[in-house]
């Protein structure tokens, strides 16, 4: 089993950012924590340390240490290509078994804060109220991520996200109309530009999303 956290990591685990769980401490005290899989080094630079939701439900007193739990996804690349962590499309099996509750929250919460600091490093003007390039990439994922983190629920009574055969967009279909109205609210304090749509033939009605570019005026 893997030791606890000494008292010196506790330390600097319980300084972190308590929005984004971004840590300080020499490399060598940092490198050990990565290595406890309770913090993850961002591979931009200035490739600065955060907490992973492990780390932070160590920091929260609700796990003695990286062996108490399978460990979690970095926070800034919640949405990363690592697959640790997914956010929901709404396609998933329902109901995910122990994925739900409290747990959930807290992870959605750091994913969605890890991506805003991702966008503060990696836009050129430093903006954390528009998509970034890897958002871009990853279109599905990042969409999903943010109507989950601003707690609209997926699945079959919520929303569904999908590719479409058009550049940099999204659909998102909501069964009740008042869903797509939330949907949209959501997606577009995140920084996506949204119009709504009828299917074809005539039908339910579904939301075009895109990463938003420029400043808003």
């Amino acid at each position: 089993m893997t030791k606890p956290p000494t008292a010196a990591q506790r330390r600097i685990i319980e300084a972190a950012d308590p929005a984004t769980g971004r840590l300080t401490g020499s490399e060598a005290q940092l490198a050990g924590l990565v290595r406890h899989r309770l913090a993850f080094r961002h591979p931009r630079p200035p490739h600065a340390y955060f907490l992973t939701p492990t780390g932070h439900r160590v920091r929260e007193g609700t796990e003695s240490g990286p062996a108490a739990e399978a460990p979690g996804p970095p926070p800034a690349a919640a949405p990363a290509p690592s697959g640790l962590f997914a956010a929901r499309t709404g396609t998933e099996p329902i109901p995910l078994s122990g994925a739900e509750g409290p747990a959930r929250a807290r992870d959605v919460r750091s994913a969605w804060e890890g991506l805003l600091e991702m966008r503060r490093m990696t836009n050129p003007d430093g903006a954390r109220d528009r998509p970034c390039a890897w958002e871009r990439t990853h279109l599905v994922q990042a969409a999903a991520l943010a109507l989950e983190a601003a707690g609209c629920p997926p699945g079959p009574d919520g929303y569904r996200v999908g590719e479409t055969p058009q550049p940099e967009a999204v659909a998102v279909r909501v069964a009740a109309p008042e869903g797509l109205r939330a949907c949209a609210s959501a997606l577009e304090a995140a920084g996506w530009q949204v119009s709504e749509h009828a299917e074809r033939p005539p039908g339910a009605r579904y939301l075009l999303a895109s990463p938003r570019r420029g400043q808003r005026h």
